[in-house]
């Protein structure tokens, strides 16, 4: 492959329309069911998924801080905005969404803000056990409620934990013909994940079982309402069983209520969606960069202004608060996309799509979409993520598992900053002075092209920027030697896996890393990369 970067804006759109119309298109087919999906999930009407993908795509893009990311709705947001409508609008959906758009329009002008003041190392303040700890949780809150909707049952519990413990006496009340459409949308996605042949792996899984959702759909003749006998048990399916857009694209439009921006509540909605939003797209944009053909760096800092605008402006019209997706970017990627206007097609396919065919729409069953979301929902929280914490060492599975529980049992909010509060008693128990636990000792001596760090007592999640905003200094390359010395506690878990990083990242354009004193401090575990302490 050719490795010269490509033209960015219209000379990029010129040179390479062809390839990015291409990816936009096979994206808009993966990004069209799950902007429904999550909007259903999340408690919103389905055009505000829909609306945020269209102003992810033909908008955010256009200043997007990266070059392949794809904006859209996303599952991580699904508990924070679900949480909102419910808490806001005590028991009236309706208002509920509409004091939630209140909430994202403030969030995304924080989002602004945030950029404006150099705000992209945003992620370092969070442990990376703790970001996995929040989206597993976000996996198991999808599960819990979309199993329900995928088999036809109707839940007796409210709680994410009362929903999850109902689980396995629910199955005496499966509707056959529900769950047969959401077991199948399952099945499709789980076999083209597995599937080796490179054709079939081309296929959009998502579209594909909303396809046959369809299809099955109209055998089961739910567009009118009626009932069903099997083994002496009588069923009842109707069109409540599909997707209700309206007619007109005009007609999905709803405006932000700020009748409660006094209380407190109302704030904590608005710093979680500003947070969660902001993290996850960081991360997302941190993720693409290296899977990146061409190696380009995202701009963080204009990545957060630009996803901060998009959400101010769905908050007056209705949508939901937008990130950078990881499997849209993913697929966006492998589809050879190479510049940002492969993200602006997307969007430009699903206004077309929902301007020109909106009465296919009407024929998608909710079972389908639940189903596509309970995929989403076991990969976030499969027991392959709870297992490789565990390899990480027990500080992080601790971290980890406290984030997850009380995500669960409390809030997303509560969970991250137990998750965070766990880290640091976990720091100050492999002993690091409580001076530096947010503030790095490090003295940094350049002579001849080759600088000198001197690293003291700890180097963490926690006090990593002082690191960071150094190195962002230094030339490429150049000779870095970064030295541990004896006084050193403990490098944490999210520190070490920044140094890999920015070590590979750093050779790999001519510069050298060298790590001195590293190996003279004790993993905490026999995973590469695991917290070290002293000896």
């Amino acid at each position: 492959m050719n490795k010269e970067k490509p033209k960015d804006w219209l000379p990029g759109l010129k040179e390479n329309w062809r390839s990015d119309i291409l990816s936009g298109f096979v994206v808009f087919l993966i990004a069209l069911p799950l902007c429904l999906g999550i909007s259903l999930a999340s408690g919103a009407p389905p055009m505000a998924g829909i609306f945020s993908g269209i102003v992810g795509g033909l908008f955010v893009s256009l200043f997007s801080g990266s070059h392949l990311t794809i904006n859209g709705p996303a599952a991580g947001l699904i508990a924070v905005v679900l949480n909102s409508i419910f808490v806001m609008g005590g028991g009236d959906a309706k208002l509920g969404f509409e004091i939630t758009l209140a909430a994202i329009v403030i969030a995304g002008a924080i989002q602004i803000v945030l950029g404006l003041l150099k705000a992209g190392n945003l992620t370092v303040y969070f442990p990376i056990s703790v970001v996995h700890g929040m989206m597993a949780a976000i996996g198991i809150i999808i599960i819990s409620k979309q199993f329900y909707v995928a088999l036809g049952i109707a839940p007796t519990a409210k709680t994410i934990l009362g929903l999850l413990l109902e689980i396995p006496f629910s199955f005496g009340k499966v509707n056959p013909e529900v769950a047969m459409i959401g077991l199948s949308a399952i099945v499709i996605i789980a076999l083209l994940t597995k599937v080796k042949n490179p054709w079939l792996k081309k296929l959009p899984a998502p579209l594909v079982s909303v396809l046959v959702g369809i299809l099955l759909g109209f055998i089961f003749n739910l567009s009118y309402q009626h009932s069903y006998t099997l083994l002496d048990h009588v069923y009842y399916i109707g069109p409540e069983k599909l997707v209700n857009l309206p007619d007109h694209i005009y007609e999905g439009l709803s405006f932000p209520n700020f009748s409660r921006w006094k209380d407190g509540i109302f704030w904590v909605m608005v710093i979680t969606i500003a947070l969660v939003a902001s993290i996850e797209s960081l991360l997302t944009a941190t993720a693409v960069d290296t899977t990146d053909p061409f190696r380009r760096k995202s701009n963080m800092d204009q990545e957060l202004v630009a996803k901060g605008v998009g959400n101010f402006f769905l908050g007056w019209i209705g949508g939901l608060p937008i990130i950078a997706e990881v499997v849209r970017s993913s697929a966006n990627i492998e589809n050879g996309a190479r510049t940002r206007w492969s993200n602006f097609f997307h969007g430009l396919f699903l206004l077309l799509f929902i301007l020109l065919l909106p009465s296919l729409i009407h024929r998608i069953p909710l079972a389908s979409l639940a189903g596509i979301l309970i995929m989403v929902g076991l990969r976030l929280a499969s027991p392959h993520v709870f297992q490789e914490t565990y390899k990480k060492g027990w500080d992080q599975i601790v971290i980890f598992l406290v984030t997850v529980v009380l995500t669960i049992v409390e809030d997303l909010l509560v969970g991250v900053f137990c998750g965070i509060v766990t880290a640091i008693l976990i720091q100050i128990y492999f002993g690091v002075p409580l001076r530096y636990i947010f503030v790095a000792d490090i003295t940094k001596r350049s002579e001849n092209q080759i600088h000198t760090l001197d690293v003291k007592h700890a180097l963490l999640f926690s006090n990593m920027i002082s690191l960071k905003l150094l190195l962002r200094k230094i030339a490429q390359g150049e000779r870095i030697d970064l030295k541990f010395d004896e006084s050193v506690k403990m490098i944490g878990f999210s520190a070490i896996e920044f140094l890999q990083s920015f070590k590979q990242d750093y050779e790999e354009r001519g510069g050298k890393v060298n790590l001195i004193g590293f190996d003279d401090l004790k993993p905490v575990s026999a995973y590469n990369g695991a917290t070290r302490i002293q000896k």
